[in-house]
């Protein structure tokens, strides 16, 4: 699977074992964050293309956040081809 970060236009590989931030991290791709569990929302952004599963329940975003395509890649996992809407991130090569 592969996510696209935007405007950046970053890319990397990702798999459904990995939360969105932990594969950006792996391909040297830093996405702002902090407490990795779903609650700070230091990495909250846009889902701009794709589909999500999250690991924890009921992450740090509001219902009406969710409809909107909020989501915190901290604790999500793709289901396919993703695109995200990052506009802080930046890569480290």
């Amino acid at each position: 699977m592969k996510a696209r970060i935007e405007p950046g236009g970053f890319s990397f590989e990702t798999d459904a074992d990995l939360t969105l931030l932990q594969a950006a991290d792996a391909a040297g791709i830093e996405l702002p964050s902090s407490c990795r569990n779903g609650t700070c929302r230091t990495c909250i952004c846009r889902l701009v293309e794709g589909d999500i599963r999250y690991r924890i329940e009921w992450p740090g975003v509001s219902a009406d956040e969710k409809a909107e395509g909020w989501i915190l890649p901290c604790v999500a996992e793709p289901l396919g081809d993703v695109a995200l809407d990052v506009p802080h991130a930046f890569s480290q090569f």
